[in-house]
């Protein structure tokens, strides 16, 4: 039997439960209390107490999420799908990015929630976890290669502190342009409607298969951004370190395939 000290404050009614608050708040340990006359179980860590939701109601909740979040998914593709096609046509402006960020920041969010309630379904979320990986995919990966590509000051230091920024706004803030472009290092008056920006390239060129991290910055770095990099020639790639003929030939022929898939996909959502 656990004798927790009998002065320490408690909100729980049943013996069971009040000793298990107890022991958590002087052990700090995580202890579990389960009613089988109430049918609950309830966690204790310090001074937090968690009830779980019966499994069929936790199903029921996180296969509506789920449901949910490829809703989100298919938005977020449509305007990456658009962002693709400007970045090509070298023709954003910065409200096609805010967009973007906002939709990608959220189907981050709900993914997460929906993460949550897999560790509480334990075993019985195996088929979807299994959905959640396929629908999440690139995400997160496209999320930080927008800021990269757009950041006012490029992919350092700030931007990682706009990543961070981002992930840390309130949902009503997400929404306010004004705070999405300062988290971007540009003046919180300029108007994204109209400000026309040009991608880096290094979401495009994240989506060329084979091509590694460390080659990518390198051929932003040295051309500078995605029309360079789209205009560069065989040659041209072939002197950045790290590339050569192979490399070379494959980033052209990946851009080729990229643009032409952008074109089918567009064609397909009208």
């Amino acid at each position: 039997q656990l004798m927790p000290d009998p002065t320490i404050p408690s909100s729980e009614t049943g013996t069971r439960h009040r000793t298990a608050e107890r022991v958590a708040k002087q052990t700090g340990a995580l202890v579990i209390s389960i009613s089988q006359q109430r049918s609950t179980i309830s966690v204790y860590v310090g001074q937090a107490r968690y009830q779980l939701d019966q499994v069929a109601e936790s199903l029921a909740k996180t296969n509506q999420a789920l449901a949910t979040l490829e809703t989100y998914g298919q938005r977020l593709n449509q305007v990456l799908t658009r962002l693709t096609a400007l970045e090509f046509q070298n023709a954003v402006v910065l409200d096609d990015v805010l967009v973007v960020l906002q939709r990608a920041e959220m189907t981050t969010r709900m993914a997460a929630e929906i993460e949550r309630d897999c560790i509480e379904l334990g075993a019985e979320a195996r088929l979807i976890k299994m959905q959640l990986h396929e629908l999440v995919g690139d995400v997160p990966a496209d999320r930080a290669a927008v800021v990269y590509d757009y950041h006012a000051e490029g992919p350092g230091p700030k931007a990682a502190l706009a990543l961070e920024g981002l992930h840390a706004l309130a949902y009503r803030q997400l929404l306010e342009a004004e705070r999405l472009v300062e988290l971007l290092g540009y003046p919180r008056d300029v108007n994204p409607l109209d400000h026309s920006v040009s991608p880096r390239g290094f979401r495009i060129l994240a989506r060329i298969p084979r091509l590694p991290e460390n080659v990518v910055k390198q051929v932003v770095t040295q051309l500078g951004d995605l029309d360079a990099v789209v205009r560069a020639s065989q040659r041209d790639l072939e002197t950045i370190s790290g590339v050569g003929a192979v490399r070379a030939r494959e980033i052209r022929e990946g851009l080729r395939r990229l643009q032409e898939h952008n074109l089918v996909d567009r064609y397909l959502q009208l």
